[in-house]
């Protein structure tokens, strides 16, 4: 990657030109970020006030080393780009982009913001790693200064070097130009991007997990199943699809060739039976509508025998890749 400077609050430099990525925080999250930014060819600069912290980090990314070279490399990959800054303004000097993975404490996370803001130079765009805090929230004592627009959530899932989520969304300060060159900067460094349009509490993802888990909680606490029986029901059925189609085309699938339109006005009563503890949306015109026009458009060129082919060789190879796959022996 080429050397660049900092840029300006009108023109911070390309994400194609990022160089220096400064990872605040290394914890199980900042160090598995600093793993991943490493493994993409990028100089990384960390920080983390505990005594012990360049030790742990580099004990992480040295564990996270082979999972990574199995995955590839970048070209100029190396641990030896990693530098552990003795203090927060030294971390961000020379960044090109910022990285914070804090505690998830909120009156933490709106100092430490604020103390970025005006700690890294002009221009450069500052993420924060959140699991579920709005950046209005978290961007208020950073609003007095300049560097409330270029605060961007930028949410990963764990480990940050091998799931390749990352949801971006700015907040009621945030300025629009940030988000789109954070979106664009995620997808640069080999990130899988969402874009959300709007704030959500925990986002789109910590929100699904969310829901699963709390109905899990829910069953065992009442008897009705086992912590083995609910991690097999997720492993050995959905979660082989999910790997690779989504909810929603998966269920869209289950309306046969009449796709999601079939299916939710077949199955669609089922949204008033006690299946969850969760309440149903009431299952109107507009709601239908918009989901089976987003898995028309989600579906693209693919019809639905594509469809059923790529979920039925999706399937098969999960079950190969874990070794669940048994031979048949006549």
């Amino acid at each position: 990657m080429p050397e660049t400077t900092p840029g300006s609050p009108a023109a911070p430099c390309a994400p194609e030109a990022v160089r220096r990525v400064a990872c605040i925080g290394a914890g199980v999250i900042g160090g598995g970020w600093v793993a991943h930014f490493l493994a993409r060819g990028y100089d990384v600069t960390a920080w983390d006030p505990a005594d012990d912290a360049e030790d742990r980090l580099r004990r992480l990314v040295a564990a996270a080393w082979p999972a990574l070279e199995r995955i590839g490399l970048a070209e100029g990959a190396s641990q030896d780009r990693l530098t552990v800054a003795p203090t927060l303004a030294e971390a961000v000097t020379h960044a090109d982009f910022v990285q914070e993975s804090a505690p998830e404490k909120l009156e933490l996370k709106r100092s430490l913001l604020a103390e970025l803001a005006a700690a890294t130079p002009p221009g450069v765009v500052i993420a924060s790693s959140t699991s579920g805090y709005p950046m209005t929230d978290m961007q208020t004592e950073a609003a007095a200064t300049a560097g409330a627009g270029r605060l961007v959530v930028g949410h990963p899932f764990n480990p940050p070097y091998l799931i390749p989520l990352v949801e971006v969304v700015g907040g009621e300060r945030t300025d629009a130009d940030a988000v789109a060159w954070a979106s664009r900067f995620y997808d640069v460094a080999g990130k899988s991007v969402i874009t959300m349009d709007r704030e959500l509490p925990g986002f789109i993802a910590n929100r699904l997990q969310e829901a699963l888990w709390r109905e899990a909680l829910h069953m065992v606490a009442n008897g009705e199943a086992s912590v083995e029986d609910i991690d097999a029901s997720i492993t050995e059925g959905p979660g082989l699809r999910w790997a690779f189609m989504g909810p929603c085309l998966t269920f869209a699938l289950a309306g046969g060739e009449g796709g999601m339109a079939h299916m939710l006005d077949h199955f669609g009563p089922s949204l008033k039976s006690p299946w969850t503890r969760l309440e149903a949306p009431e299952l109107d015109r507009t709601l239908r509508d918009a989901m089976v026009d987003g898995c028309a458009a989600a579906a693209g060129e693919r019809t639905y025998a594509d469809l059923v082919a790529e979920r039925d060789q999706g399937v098969i190879d999960v079950l190969r890749a874990t070794g669940r796959l048994g031979s048949v022996e006549r």
